[in-house]
Order: C-alpha cells, then structure tokens, then sequence
C-alpha cells in the first residue's frame, strides 16, 4: 500500500542516536521522516529520497507503581506496555490493538478500551522528552515548554521527535466487549447520533459506542446494501 524508497535508514538505540541524525539531516538538508512502529496507514514514517529515523529498537519501560507512572520509549506497542503494567495491576489507557504503536496513538490524540472514564492517552500524559529540529533535547510539560506540550498532545508530528512519555495510569479495569452492532444509511445519522447520545447519558463511565462511516468496501462479509452509511457499536464493561 505504501511505496516509498528512503535514501537511509538510521536505526537509534538511544536519545544521542537521535539528536546526531537530525543535526545531519540538518546540516545535510535531507528530508526526515520518523518511525516509532510502523503502524501509520498513510505512510508518514516513510519519504522518498531522505532520510528515515527508525525509533523501533528504543522499548525501554519504567513503571513506578507507587505513583501510578509509566515512562514509556517510542518503540513500544500497547501491548508490551500492558505487559508491564498488568505486574502492578495497573493498565494503559490507549489503544484498541495491541499492535499499535504508543508513540504514535499518543500523539495523534490515543483512543482506547477506557476512554470515556479515563480519557485518551494524550489527556494522561504528563510530559515528553523531545528532539527539536537543532537537535537540542528538551522536556515538554504542563510547567516546562509547555507551548510545546499542548502542540503534540494531538498535533501528530513535525513538532520535534519525541523519544520518552510519561503517562499517568491508572488501575486496571475488567472491560468487556458486549453489546450491539448494526448499519443505517447516511440520511440516518442524526437520528442515530441522537439515540446513542440519550443511551450515554443513561449508561454507566465505562460504556461507549463507535461509529464510523463505512463505504461499500469497508469489509467484504458487510452487505451490498446500504453502500454508505453508519455502523453503531455500542460496548458494556463485563
């Protein structure tokens, strides 16, 4: 799906690795692109030409049970970092794969299993180390450039490379995937928005419903009829 070419690949094992490839691209006037784990489906961790800075090989993970932290490298998925967490019962509020990247989900804004009692990712992120494009490394909080941390809470990339998080987690929750699931076509959407605005008001903290628009080719078992429209899916904790 993505095919794209890269002149370079340079494959970081540590923050130092990092700060040097952006002073070269710098230097060098060579594009950059960033890859965590891959999981982009619009290709962003790839250019033509330039250079890629491949954070896949940074999976360091610290767990500070007593304060219900977790410092966090790029290259972790979701499920190494439930893997970690689950030792202290705790859990990570990002992510519905555990394919997925942290970095990545994080900074695009980071749904997830708990969303609606504990938020999205980027609202449990209590700061990041950045690379900025001089290759300074700096931290990014609430207190410390916190310009810079309100921009990447959400803002995707370009903002500088972040090669730390520092979540707030909290314990874990049993969460379960009842519910319902069924298709409307567009012309409906108001009308079904409505209701499962009504149902979320009744529910409890941890129910949630998703849906997105689909079109004719969204699944091969979907049926040919409606070609559009909306799918609701409404899940219950167990």
């Amino acid at each position: 799906m993505i095919d794209r070419h890269p002149a370079m690949i340079v494959r970081c094992a540590g923050v130092a690795d990092v700060s040097a490839a952006v002073k070269f691209a710098r230097r060098h006037d060579i594009e950059v692109a960033v890859r965590a784990t891959g999981h982009n489906v619009a290709g962003l961790s790839l250019c033509n030409g330039g250079m890629v800075i491949d954070l896949s090989a940074m999976k360091g993970i610290h767990v500070n049970p007593e304060h219900r932290t977790a410092r966090v490298e790029p290259g972790v998925t979701w499920a190494e970092l439930n893997h970690e967490l689950q030792l202290f019962d705790l859990a990570a509020t990002g992510g519905f794969v555990g394919t997925t990247g942290v970095a990545g989900l994080t900074l695009g804004g980071g749904l997830g299993w708990m969303v609606r009692k504990h938020g999205c990712a980027l609202d449990n992120l209590l700061s990041a180390d950045v690379v900025t494009a001089d290759g300074r490394v700096i931290r990014a909080s609430s207190t410390e450039h916190s310009d810079l941390f309100w921009g990447i809470r959400g803002g995707g990339g370009n903002f500088g490379i972040v090669t730390s998080f520092e979540f707030q987690v909290p314990g874990r929750d049993r969460i379960g995937r009842a519910g319902t699931a069924s298709r409307f076509r567009g012309r409906q959407g108001p009308a079904v928005l409505a209701g499962i605005r009504i149902d979320g008001a009744r529910g409890n903290e941890q129910q949630r419903a998703s849906i997105p628009r689909t079109g004719a080719a969204a699944a091969r078992c979907a049926p040919k009829r409606p070609h559009g429209g909306y799918r609701r899916c409404v899940g219950r904790p167990a």
